[in-house]
C-alpha cells in the first residue's frame, strides 16, 4: 500500500491507459480524484473504483475550456482537503499531415496537453508545496522520434516535457518531484485500429523489443505508482519511457 493516506488526481482516468493508472493508483490504497469527458465513462470508472475500497471521485471536466480546467484543483481540495499526486495524462489530438494540420486541429492538442497540463500544475502548486508532492506528466515516443502526421500531438507532448524539466528545477526546493512517463500501451483505441489494419498493427508489435503492447494498469499504471511514491524521492526531471524499448530515452 504505497499510496496508503495519499490524495491523487489523475487527468483522463475514464478510460484507457487514465482508467488502467486509476486502478492501479487505487490498489495501493490511494483516494482518487479523477478527470474525465464522457459522463457515463466516469460513473462507470468511478463504481469499479469504489467497488475495489477506494474514496473515488469522478469530475465531469471539458480540457479545451481553460475556465473549465482552473476549476478544477478546488473541487479536489473541497473534497479532499489537500493533494499528493497530480498525473496529467490526459490529451486530445488528430493525427495529420503538417500541411492539413489546422489551428483548431494544433488548438485542440495544444490545449488539452500542454495548456491543461501547465494549469493544472500551476494551480496545485501550493497544496503540492504543504504535501511535497508529486507530478507525473505523459509525453510521447511520437514526439521524441518526430513520427508522421502527428505534428500537434508531438508539439505539445515535447512541449509538457520541457514543462516538466523547467519545474522539476524549480520546484526540487519544495520537495517536489515532477517526472514524465512515456507510454505505448493497448487501450480501445489501438484495439480498434488492431481490427481495421491487423498487418500494420503486428508490423508495429514486431518493432517493440518485449514484442507486446503494454497493459493500462500492470505496465503503465504500476510505473506511475512507483513515481508517486516514496520510493522515488530522488528522482525528478526524469523522462521514463515505458514502452517496451521501442524508444530509447535521451
Amino acid at each position: 500500500m504505497r499510496l496508503a493516506n495519499k490524495i491523487a488526481l489523475i487527468t483522463g482516468g475514464s478510460s484507457g491507459i487514465g482508467r488502467g493508472i486509476c486502478h492501479a493508483f487505487a490498489k495501493e490504497g490511494a483516494s482518487i480524484a479523477f478527470v474525465g469527458l464522457n459522463e457515463e465513462k466516469g460513473r462507470k470508472t468511478e463504481q469499479e473504483l469504489l467497488d475495489l475500497g477506494c474514496d473515488a471521485f469522478f469530475i465531469r471536466s471539458d480540457l479545451t475550456d481553460r475556465k473549465e480546467v482552473v476549476s478544477i484543483i478546488p473541487k479536489v481540495i473541497g473534497r479532499y482537503g489537500k493533494l499528493d499526486v497530480l498525473v496529467n495524462n490526459a490529451h486530445a489530438s488528430k493525427n495529420v499531415p503538417i500541411e492539413e494540420t489546422t489551428e483548431d486541429i494544433m488548438d485542440l492538442s495544444l490545449n488539452t496537453g500542454i495548456w491543461a497540463t501547465f494549469l493544472l500544475m500551476k494551480n496545485a502548486l501550493p497544496y503540492l508545496k504543504e504535501t511535497k508532492g508529486k507530478v507525473v506528466n505523459f509525453a510521447s515516443g511520437a514526439g521524441m522520434e518526430g513520427l508522421g502526421n502527428q505534428a500537434s500531438y508531438a508539439a505539445s507532448k515535447e512541449a509538457i516535457r520541457a514543462l516538466s524539466r523547467v519545474a522539476s528545477n524549480e520546484w526540487g526546493k519544495y520537495g517536489i518531484n515532477v517526472n514524465v512517463v512515456c507510454p505505448l500501451a493497448d487501450s480501445p483505441g489501438v484495439q480498434e485500429w488492431q481490427d481495421k489494419h491487423p498487418h500494420s498493427y503486428q508490423k508495429m508489435v514486431d518493432l517493440i523489443p518485449m514484442r507486446r503492447l503494454g497493459d493500462s494498469e500492470k505496465d503503465i499504471g504500476k510505473s506511475v505508482v512507483f513515481l508517486a511514491s516514496d520510493d522515488a524521492s530522488y528522482i525528478t526531471g526524469h523522462t521514463l519511457m515505458v514502452d517496451g524499448g521501442a524508444v530509447k530515452a535521451r
